[in-house]
């Protein structure tokens, strides 16, 4: 028998359609003459080692969901090796393992070592069953996880284990999603559908990236289908989608086979500016073939002589059932748990998986060759899979110039100061490839500096307006889309502008970075990608005249939830602290950075030194001395400072001694909730310095009050001795001055509530018709008059 033949034969349940046959036999022969290969016979052998290893993981993923250990002989396994609590996604992970083999077989016939992305994180056990035969595995699990029976089986018992260490971390480099300890992994894939929207975003020119992408998640966002907008040859490198059309999700079929099935699919697809190709995703063969088809499509479309943009991008349809080679394939069931019974109670489940495991079983010599046989990184070399540049991302430390300084006193916006430095920024380091995520708005939220050089990307621009063919705005009036665009650059220089209230529609996106990360620095692990400031603006206070749609500072609060060492939220009060901040974030790594910045024109309150020894700090003194003043006005945000600082100019009219003062970053002076952040926050002397235990204090916040008081809490005295003004969730299509008083943060409640923490009377701060103005009877507009 050739190795044609007998990879022709196919192996346990794996077969090669007579398409899929004449697809591979063209391919080898191209490989061949273009001297890719020695001889046809080592691609016929790389092709049959995929078959093994194929089904030797399928069986290692059903094994990691209901059973404590392997058997490398094939024999059943008795009752009481099966798990007391089957868990996983099997069906999907079954899915995912001719897909990733494929991925594996691509790379060793061409020698070329491409990244991955898998969108569907809970299908892991396909990744880790893989990884743990090749010996690809992360440092946190070598030695732990190999392809002996005792690797294998720690691997299997290890899954949803639970286990917990002394300090609360999960204690197994195992999860049950992709995470930092899967070898290879960029994303968890929690949050469906993302990954369609970033993959075409990730690599330069000169990768590769096989991007694994799902049916159910094609459900979930929109935007994956404009991919063909944004990637240009010049700026990009080749990105191969891989849809596993398995057809189901949870509890039913996928819209797409409801509406058609694979054909469906690909006809959307071609509308949309793809260039679709049908395989069969059963057979890793067939999904290697895909891949490399796929590239060299796209070669061939760019070098036509008539060949314009946009380009008709590869996508990979891998049709397949939910669960192929297990019972319960093409069922709901195959889901989760498809035998319908736990094997460790249920004599017919047992039966059906060790009938299961038998066919998939592949004796130890011929795994052993057939791994052998795949590994030929040494020859190229290339880098390991793990080992992919999209892994390891660490681009060149930014040039950062010096601001061009306003004085104190002056008036400007502080969204045109960042417009400023953003373009110095840019001109500084152009070996950094930027991708600004635009909601449609850059302009009006004035950038309009940073859009004129740097341009929407489009297919076909338009005469007179900002737009290039190769422009690195994208832009999209879809929130998560665009910030995909920059979360997704990793080696490059990126930025995000937002309205406020709709930058909370990237949460889960911006989450599923933050938390990625943070896992990354808490196994020591070292992530190297520049920091992603998300700039929002037209914010709730000045966007008073935009009813309660527009007026939410939710998206602060909840990155604030975050640990603060990778997830920094700022509310800078001028231009030269906004520039300041977004300066020394870009000094950083890592991490994610909400800046809250106003773009209406506002007075210039701090120096270029006040201002930078503020984004060091977090926060600083503006007025008043805390050693001196019987109370302290602590602003968070550039209108609360506003406020503040005519409370203190009343108050001091009147004799009393206060001081104001301002915090950047909220998350600096918190609570440490584990090591690495008290690294982050300010030490306990620094914090008293700003804060004087014991001094009365009036919270003037941004946000909503209650959240602001819990990161606050080293601030705060008790209802006692700190009170905290914020937004009450109040609002409509008012001026800003009716947002403030809507909101009872004015300077007049500021000094009300300041009166009541220190005792003096209300009348001897404030006059009649103030009082009765916030007190609900007067006039608002007395307010403005004082």
């Amino acid at each position: 028998m050739t190795l044609r033949d007998e990879w022709q034969s196919g192996f346990g349940p794996i077969r090669h359609s007579a398409n899929t046959v004449s697809r591979v036999d063209a391919l080898v022969q191209r490989l061949a003459s273009s001297s890719l290969i020695p001889a046809p016979d080592s691609a016929y052998s790389m092709f049959a080692a995929a078959d093994r290893l194929c089904c030797a993981a399928m069986n290692v993923v059903a094994h990691m969901s209901y059973a404590l250990r392997i058997d490398l002989n094939g024999e059943p396994l008795a009752a009481d090796d099966f798990k007391s609590d089957p868990q996983g996604h099997t069906g999907g992970s079954l899915n995912m393992v001719p897909a990733f083999v494929g991925y594996l077989l691509a790379n060793a016939l061409t020698g070329k070592t491409r990244g991955w992305l898998m969108g569907q994180g809970h299908c892991v056990a396909a990744i880790e069953a893989v990884n743990a035969l090749t010996g690809d595995v992360s440092a946190a699990q070598r030695g732990r996880y190999d392809r002996s029976a005792q690797g294998l089986g720690r691997l299997i018992r290890d899954f949803y284990s639970y286990a917990i260490d002394a300090s609360g971390l999960p204690a197994v480099p195992l999860g049950s999603h992709a995470g930092p300890n899967t070898a290879g992994a960029i994303s968890e894939g929690g949050y469906l559908g993302f990954a369609g929207l970033q993959y075409v975003h990730m690599p330069l020119p000169g990768e590769g990236l096989v991007a694994f992408l799902s049916d159910g998640a094609f459900e979930e966002q929109r935007g994956s289908d404009w991919a063909p907008r944004w990637w240009r040859a010049e700026d990009c490198g080749l990105a191969v989608p891989v849809m596993i059309l398995n057809g189901r999700r949870i509890e039913q079929r996928t819209q797409i086979v409801q509406e058609g099935g694979a054909q469906w699919l690909a006809q959307d697809v071609w509308h949309n500016g793809f260039d679709p190709l049908i395989v069969d995703g059963r057979d890793p063969s067939a999904i290697a073939w895909a891949i490399l088809e796929a590239e060299d499509r796209l070669q061939n479309h760019l070098a036509q002589a008539d060949f314009r943009y946009p380009a008709r991008l590869p996508y990979v349809i891998a049709e397949t059932e939910k669960g192929f080679g297990f019972p319960g394939a093409g069922t709901n069931a195959a889901h989760n748990l498809p035998l319908g019974g736990n094997p460790r109670h249920d004599e017919a489940a047992r039966k059906a998986f060790n009938q299961s495991a038998r066919g998939l079983f592949v004796p130890g010599t011929q795994l052993e060759q057939a791994i052998a046989v795949l590994s030929n990184h040494a020859q190229g070399p290339r880098p390991l899979e793990s080992a992919h540049p999209l892994a390891h991302r660490h681009p060149q430390t930014p040039t950062l110039p010096v601001p061009d300084w306003a004085q104190p006193g002056e008036s400007g916006s502080a969204m045109t100061a960042l417009d400023h430095w953003f373009m110095a920024l840019v001109r500084a380091n152009p070996l950094l490839r930027v991708r600004i995520g635009n909601p449609d708005e850059l302009a009006s939220n004035k950038m309009g500096g940073t859009l004129a050089l740097l341009k929407h990307r489009v297919n076909h621009p338009e005469p007179g307006v900002a737009e290039d063919l190769h422009g690195s705005v994208i832009t999209a009036l879809n929130e998560e889309a665009v910030a995909a665009a920059a979360l997704a650059n990793k080696a490059g220089l990126n930025l995000i502008v937002s309205y406020e209230a709709f930058a909370m529609k990237m949460l889960g996106l911006l989450r599923q970075e933050i938390i990625f990360a943070r896992r990354q620095k808490e196994l020591g692990q070292t992530p190297g990608w520049l920091v992603v400031p998300l700039i929002v603006t037209s914010h709730t206070w000045e966007n008073a005249k935009n009813e309660q749609s527009h007026q939410d500072p939710t998206i602060g609060e909840a990155l604030l939830g975050e640990m603060s060492d990778t997830s920094r939220v700022l509310f800078p009060v001028d231009g030269n602290s906004a520039v300041a901040a977004l300066r020394q974030v870009y000094a950083g790594r890592a991490q994610l950075a909400c800046m809250v910045v106003s773009k209406r024109d506002g007075r210039q309150h701090l120096s270029a030194q006040a201002a930078q020894s503020l984004a060091e700090q977090g926060a600083a003194h503006v007025v008043g001395d805390p050693a001196a003043s019987v109370l302290q006005f602590v602003a968070i945000g550039a209108y609360q400072l506003d406020q503040a600082l005519i409370a203190h100019a009343h108050l001091s009219q009147l004799g009393y001694a206060c001081c104001v003062s301002v915090v950047l970053e909220p998350g600096r002076l918190r609570m440490a909730r584990d090591a690495i952040e008290s690294e982050f926050v300010l030490p306990e002397a620094a914090l008293r310095a700003l804060f004087p235990p014991g001094l009365p204090r009036v919270l003037l916040c941004h946000t909503r009050p209650e959240p602001m008081l819990g990161i606050l809490r080293r601030l705060d005295g008790g209802p006692a001795q700190t009170r905290a003004l914020g937004y009450i969730s109040r609002g409509g299509t008012l001026d800003v001055p009716g947002m403030l008083f809507a909101n009872r943060c004015t300077w007049a409640h500021a000094v009300d509530a300041a009166a009541a923490l220190v005792g003096w009377r209300r009348e001897q701060v404030l006059d009649l018709s103030v009082r009765q103005a916030i007190d609900g009877h007067g006039k608002p507009a007395d307010l403005l008059s004082v």
